[in-house]
């Protein structure tokens, strides 16, 4: 995968984060996975597709996304995963990959992204578009986030 398609996603995560209410966010590790993504907590798919496509699946640990959701509800308890906090949390994913979008039209790359699909539970999994799979980390508040992204050939 090109660096050129990874970086509007950490472009945007720096930029929209902040907006939402998080001080520090930063870049944590980078690394390859296989086609199927697996999480206990939260999984966010957004499909991709124009110049280039694929999905994007954002995964986050269910008490992280409880405390994000909170976070974004201007500091409401959110103590389950009700339907305001997942609404909340789809659309976070929407803004991260619209803004990663809007990045990837400053370099000629024009792609649509589709409505976010939000799946939770307990050892859940997602099969991604492509066998290759790379997923980023990222820390709004020392909150890991990985954002997954397969693009197809």
């Amino acid at each position: 995968m090109d660096v050129k398609h990874v970086n509007p996603f950490i472009e945007s995560f720096m930029s929209v984060m902040p907006q939402l209410g998080f001080g520090s966010v930063k870049k944590g590790e980078l690394s390859v996975k296989t086609q199927e993504i697996n999480s206990s907590g939260i999984i966010i798919i957004v499909g991709i597709v124009g110049q280039i496509r694929g999905n994007v699946a954002y995964a986050i640990k269910m008490n992280d996304a409880k405390r994000i959701a909170s976070t974004m509800m201007m500091g409401m308890p959110v103590e389950e995963l009700n339907d305001m906090a997942q609404s909340a949390l789809s659309e976070l994913t929407n803004m991260l990959t619209a803004n990663a979008a809007t990045c990837f039209a400053a370099i000629n790359v024009t792609l649509d992204i589709s409505t976010p699909t939000l799946i939770y539970g307990e050892d859940i999994s997602a099969k991604m578009s492509s066998n290759q799979v790379l997923c980023i980390q990222l820390y709004a508040d020392d909150i890991p986030i990985d954002i997954n992204i397969a693009f197809e050939k």
